[in-house]
């Protein structure tokens, strides 16, 4: 079982993740990279947990790829 990207207490700095971009909701287009920051303050989000990425992009989480 893949774990969510919905729940804030799955994602931590230094994971491998599949974000959706702001720009990317309508296709889907998923980007991968490295969890930086954490945006989203509660523990759950039905759309995925908003992350900045090391290179600075941000997104909301659809993947977790690797612990």
């Amino acid at each position: 079982m893949m774990q969510s990207g919905k729940e804030r207490k799955n994602i931590k700095a230094g994971i491998e993740v599949a974000i959706v971009l702001k720009q990317d909701q309508r296709s889907g287009d998923l980007t991968y990279g490295v969890v930086k920051d954490i945006l989203t303050k509660s523990s759950f989000h039905p759309h995925g947990i908003k992350v900045r990425l090391e290179d600075g992009q941000v997104g909301r989480v659809k993947e977790i790829i690797e612990e």
